[in-house]
């Protein structure tokens, strides 16, 4: 028997937009009905960070950033940012999602830190590597204790330095 007989097709998008991207995943090879109800927009919206459009708009490629947003399926969008992380911030932070729970992932590179002596040439180097998403890495030149501050426009992350 077709599940769809039983219940429409915008109830089992729903049901499997309360399971996780994984689920999701494996159910769309279920059946037909999973599938087209897996795949749709509706179901991938809800595993997408409530806030995504936002982030995706504070990206360093404007252009890039709109076209993601306008082109691409909501879930071509969400793989599309657990496969290929974005910059944000002056190009100082990275963000991806983790494919398996659809949670946020930032990177930081070192200018998106405030490190003590971070701009004194005999403590520290600043290199530029050509395969990192980062533009600058640093390179500390002296053992000296540092102190790594958060800076204000990363207040939202939970930082352990100890």
């Amino acid at each position: 028997m077709d599940i769809t007989f039983v219940l429409p097709a915008r109830c089992i998008s729903y049901i499997i937009s309360l399971t996780t991207p994984r689920d999701a995943s494996r159910l769309s090879l279920a059946c037909p009905a999973f599938k087209s109800a897996a795949d749709s927009d509706s179901v991938w919206e809800k595993f997408l960070p409530s806030d995504y459009k936002e982030i995706i708009s504070n990206s360093s490629s404007i252009s890039a950033s709109s076209l993601m947003i306008t082109s691409l399926s909501k879930k071509d969008l969400y793989f599309y940012l657990c496969h290929n992380p974005i910059l944000i911030n002056n190009h100082t932070t990275s963000f991806s999602l983790v494919q398996e729970t659809g949670k946020k992932c930032y990177m930081v590179g070192a200018r998106g830190l405030s490190i003590a002596w971070g701009d004194s040439p005999q403590y520290w180097n600043w290199l530029s590597l050509r395969k990192s998403r980062f533009v600058l890495f640093s390179s500390n030149l002296a053992f000296v204790s540092r102190v790594i501050q958060r800076p204000r426009h990363l207040n939202f992350l939970n930082l352990n330095l100890n």
